[in-house]
């Protein structure tokens, strides 16, 4: 039987390679661009200089990190101590330690009410994740027809979800449905805390704080980070160093990874996949081919709709897949100092190690996402800011910093204009506003880089320029993930499959889409050899 054949090399894409490279099956990893890691790499951005070019935290599971030996690779990850920092129109600046008490001891001065619900806050958080990570962990089961030990995984699922309690039960299934600005507020009457929770309920989302469903996504970010107001984990040498731990992981247990391979489209007979033709025209056979890329490119760009059903297609057309999220990176010269941090008495080294979040009340994230209805780049976006050098020194030169931002609300598609003429603009306005901040940061900025959502879908082939493969709605979640009926990484043609963040469990850098896949192609080619 010829070797089965992975398109793409995003981490995702690496970690299913490294999975079946182990269990013999000898995987051909095809990448377009010259570099592994997908949208976890790290580039020079000035001589001497290196950026986490697209994501600049990582959650990759425990699971995968000890299956696939990556700590043996030379992988070292960063957990620091500070969750997130927001300044606020007043002049002072809220920061969030990772840690219960600590951030018990610096909410009290913002609000005593505040700080005594934070320990119950987080407890009900991570009971409920706790108990989302047996759901989380597995494939989902076939809805039509589940398998003995799918209807086994069901039981131990149910189990973990019924440990949580009447109360908990009740949390879960009234929270996910919320609009995250309601839970927050529920919980806490600070502006900047809810603001800070808020955020990961819309990171990556065409949806504010006031959508509904929004508590889900928060409830996704919360499982992957481990803390409500999310956990920054960065990897030394950027986020490229744990895509080349993952490259060798799998070359090193019998996988072959070629760079330069972009492939053209996926060649299908009556009897399901019989390989890949690359845009060289060169074609390589394999009767089973799994796709990191996003469902719609997979399905709508390297598949011809001949061998789809209409219906099928339709459901691929609907997934909802809008980008909202742009990308700045800068190098400046010193550490720019952040209004409001010498009141909070911690020092700036300490209190930016995690995430810097500019914009400091819900409705402020909501008045951005106003914009993007009517397919305008937000006039004060929110932003999320890390400095990466901060617990990297081997990123820049003593003296100089490196920052990596996320802007929201960038819709892709702009009703005026377009973003190869608008992408100057964006970076400038970026700035402007992180400026609010931190006063002297115009005078600071050596270099910098913009990405527009049009360049993620240029550049690192996210269809519609998003960065989780598709919205984190309750719809297109688990068992509706990328649509109802296919969630299992298997598709509606024999030997085509999915390994990418548009199946279960979703977005983030956590390598499980890449590991879930990896057994269901396993256990079928194990089938068809029996």
């Amino acid at each position: 039987m010829s070797r089965p054949i992975i398109i793409g090399a995003g981490h995702n894409g690496l970690v299913c390679a490294a999975y079946l490279a182990r269990a013999g099956l000898r995987p051909l990893v095809l990448e377009a661009r010259d570099e592994v890691g997908g949208c976890a790499v790290t580039h020079e951005l000035m001589p001497g200089v290196r950026v986490p070019a697209l994501t600049h935290t990582v959650a990759l599971g425990a699971d995968v990190v000890r299956d696939l030996g990556l700590d043996t690779q030379g992988l070292h990850v960063t957990s620091p101590a500070v969750s997130v920092c927001v300044p606020t129109k007043d002049g002072r600046a809220l920061v969030v330690p990772r840690g219960t008490a600590a951030a018990v001891r610096a909410l009290a001065p913002w609000s005593a009410r505040d700080a005594e619900r934070w320990p119950a806050f987080v407890a009900s958080t991570q009971a409920l994740t706790q108990a989302m990570g047996a759901v989380l962990g597995q494939v989902p089961p076939s809805l039509d027809a589940p398998s003995p030990s799918e209807m086994w995984v069901l039981l131990r699922a149910g189990r973990k979800l019924r440990g949580l309690g009447r109360q908990g039960l009740y949390d879960l299934l009234r929270w996910g449905p919320m609009p995250i600005a309601d839970l927050a507020a529920e919980w806490f009457e600070t502006p900047a805390l809810r603001a800070a929770v808020c955020a990961r309920g819309v990171f990556g989302m065409q949806a504010g704080p006031r959508s509904a469903g929004t508590t889900a996504a928060w409830l996704l970010q919360a499982a992957q980070e481990g803390h409500p107001t999310g956990a920054v984990t960065v990897v030394s040498g950027g986020p490229g160093a744990m895509a080349a731990a993952l490259a060798v992981a799998a070359t090193s247990a019998g996988a072959q990874i070629r760079r330069t391979a972009r492939v053209a489209r996926i060649e299908i007979d009556d009897d399901g996949v019989r390989g890949v033709v690359l845009d060289t025209g060169e074609r390589i056979e394999a009767r089973a081919v799994i796709s990191g890329a996003d469902p719609k490119h997979t399905f709508l760009q390297l598949v011809d709709p001949v061998h789809l059903q209409p219906s099928f297609r339709q459901q691929v057309l609907n997934y909802r897949a809008h980008g909202v999220v742009a990308k700045v990176n800068l190098v400046v010269t010193g550490l720019p100092e952040v209004a409001g941090l010498d009141a909070s008495g911690m020092p700036i080294e300490q209190a930016l190690a995690g995430r810097l979040l500019v914009g400091d009340e819900p409705d402020e994230l909501e008045r951005a996402f106003d914009c993007t209805k009517y397919g305008r780049m937000s006039d004060r976006p929110w932003l999320e800011v890390t400095v990466p050098s901060l617990t990297d020194a081997s990123l820049a030169p003593a003296g100089q910093h490196v920052l990596s931002i996320y802007a929201q609300y960038a819709p892709y598609r702009l009703r005026e204009g377009d973003w190869d003429s608008g992408r100057e603009a964006l970076g400038d306005l970026v700035v402007s506003r992180l400026a609010e901040v931190m006063p002297d940061l115009k005078s600071q900025v050596l270099a910098g880089e913009v990405l527009t959502p049009l360049d993620l879908e240029r550049g690192y082939g996210l269809t519609g320029g998003h960065i989780f493969h598709g919205e984190h709605t309750l719809d297109q979640l688990y068992a509706m993930r990328p649509v109802l009926g296919w969630a299992q990484h298997r598709t509606p043609i024999h030997g085509l499959y999915l390994c990418g963040a548009g199946t279960h469990p979703g977005g983030g850098v956590t390598g499980a889409p890449g590991a879930h896949a990896a057994r269901v192609v396993g256990k079928d080619l194990r089938r068809a050899r029996a």
